[in-house]
């Protein structure tokens, strides 16, 4: 664990500026497909269980939170603790996979395309949560979110893909 000190205040400061940018990033990337293609998706066919409109945007505020957050406490772990490169990089290719998952669902008008993206995305939301979970505990448990809401927009996906296919 690191100590208080003034050199691990600039690592943490840097790390929690990285996680931020990172996730921020993946954030705007998903919204700049997103937003223009919402006419398009109040078309779509969807189930009974689809969440309101107005759901979508303070669970992913909460969730983009929370993955900063817990990114945050990985990175300012050692570089040479065991597991903290993989896990990052898991965590990294995820949220690769969510930024694109915009581009492939909306931006395409792909939900076949979307639904070819989210599975291997919950399955690496999975992976780092257990990743980071083995570093950080509390790291690993603020993507437990993350995981309940990737799972439930996979279904969700797999349902428009059917009803609108």
């Amino acid at each position: 664990m690191l100590q208080p000190s003034s050199t691990n205040r600039g690592w943490t400061i840097g790390s929690g500026l990285i996680a931020v940018a990172a996730v921020g990033g993946a954030l705007l990337l998903g919204q700049i497909a997103t937003f223009p293609n919402l006419p398009w998706y109040a078309g779509l066919a969807k189930p009974s269980f689809n969440p309101p409109n107005w759901l979508f945007g303070p669970v992913w505020t909460t969730l983009y939170a929370l993955m900063a957050f817990s990114a945050w406490r990985v990175m300012r772990r050692p570089p040479t603790e065991p597991g903290r490169s993989l896990a990052l990089a898991l965590f990294f290719i995820q949220l690769a996979l969510n930024a694109a998952w915009s581009w492939m669902f909306f931006w395409a008008h792909n939900p076949a395309l979307g639904l070819l993206n989210i599975i291997p995305q919950l399955l690496l939301v999975v992976a780092t949560a257990a990743a980071f979970y083995r570093i950080d505990r509390l790291a690993g448990a603020c993507l437990i979110p993350l995981i309940a809401w990737v799972g439930f927009a996979a279904i969700l996906n797999f349902s428009i893909w059917r009803l609108n296919g």
